[in-house]
């Protein structure tokens, strides 16, 4: 993996919102490993400095002018690509207001601040959810996009944003529309990781690890083969080469477009921990309860679209090889007092270095513009 602050002068620099996250953090690996240069905002809300990766980091509030206006202001920022949404279905249903401010407003100064600055290239983390209950799998880009939660809504609000200012004013933009984001980077060093952690795969290993008793099914009743939900699984590392398909588009002046990002192929809940025992050899428990309110019972994605104009082509297909990595990064990071008998990866994973070359440090969400440098770098 790459690990450095240093820049390359030659390529184009690509600023990522949210790069301490699950998405973001693999998204700046490839980048780098592609040459490009990072600069990376994130306010540490639910991203992890353990999953620096490399590049120019700045700590500070997505929403905050002051913060953009320096990010954009001292950088010269080729592309913008955006992964530092709010995304927890249940708890937009119960707290919608929190969504509307992180996902819409926030992405709204962003946006402002992009047009102020001249930025006109823009890559967006949409997701199945802006489908809703589908009428019909699996789902093309033409379904009626329906949100049953708001969540999805937010998402939908902002491609209708992007469309219109592309529409307004010089400014291209790819939304990508996720499917069910899993696995880990093959080399083990950076994986899925949130807390509180929400996500089927790696609750589902954190039973293996000994972290966690048991595994609760949210819904029993679902009109699915076995009553359990359906989703389509795509590797984090095929999700972060369609975004590098997508800036190439942008930076050849390609036109705008929303694609869906999914593997086209529907694993149950159940399948999911049947595939997740037969990779770790642990028993992993179930508990049946009660569905969550806003989960549609089955999203499979039709990706012939994104196949077809950006040539993409997943390399990691198989459920089983998706969970093999999410295994290796779950069983080498577990804390070690509780790691189970389960059966661990063969392959050695190398130690992570997570000591940024270069950072810029800024107060969270604050109007008091200052930066401190931590190690000394070259500027971008």
């Amino acid at each position: 993996m790459v690990n450095s602050g240093q820049t390359n002068k030659t390529q184009p620099t690509i600023l990522v919102i949210g790069g301490l996250g699950y998405i973001g953090s693999h998204m700046v690996e490839e980048l780098l490993g592609q040459g490009h240069r990072v600069v990376i905002l994130d306010d540490l809300s639910t991203g992890f400095r353990e999953s620096y990766c490399g590049g120019k980091l700045i700590t500070g509030c997505l929403g905050d002018p002051g913060v953009l206006d320096s990010v954009f202001g001292y950088n010269r920022i080729d592309a913008v690509m955006h992964f530092a949404a709010f995304s927890l279905v249940g708890e937009s249903v119960t707290d919608p207001l929190k969504y509307y401010k992180n996902n819409i407003a926030k992405t709204i100064e962003l946006l402002s601040a992009m047009k102020k600055f001249g930025v006109n290239r823009f890559i967006f983390s949409s997701t199945a959810a802006v489908y809703g209950e589908p009428l019909a799998t699996p789902i093309t880009e033409e379904h009626p996009c329906l949100p049953t939660n708001p969540y999805g809504t937010t998402k939908l609000t902002i491609e209708q944003l992007l469309r219109d200012c592309a529409a307004a004013f010089d400014f291209r933009y790819i939304a990508l529309r996720y499917f069910n984001a899993a696995g880990a980077h093959p080399s083990g060093q950076i994986g899925e990781r949130h807390n509180p952690e929400s996500h089927l795969i790696p609750l589902v290993l954190k039973v293996a690890t000994g972290e966690r008793e048991a595994i609760s099914i949210y819904g029993t009743d679902y009109p699915t083969p076995d009553g359990t939900c359906v989703r389509d699984y795509i590797h984090v590392n095929d999700l972060t080469r369609a975004h590098l398909l997508a800036l190439t588009r942008l930076l050849a002046g390609g036109d705008s477009g929303c694609f869906n990002l999914g593997n086209s192929k529907g694993y149950s809940v159940r399948e999911v921990i049947e595939i997740a025992r037969k990779v770790t050899g642990h028993s992993i428990p179930v508990i049946a309860a009660a569905r969550r309110s806003g989960d549609p019972s089955i999203l499979v994605a039709g990706s012939d679209k994104i196949r077809r104009v950006l040539g993409w082509k997943p390399q990691f297909e198989d459920l089983e090889t998706i969970i093999q990595t999410a295994w290796r990064w779950h069983h080498r990071t577990a804390p070690e007092k509780k790691r189970t008998d389960s059966h661990a990866p063969g392959q050695p994973v190398p130690n992570r270095n997570t000591a940024p070359d270069t950072m810029l440090e800024q107060p969270a969400c604050s109007h008091e513009i200052y930066a401190r440098r931590v190690k000394t770098g070259e500027q971008t």
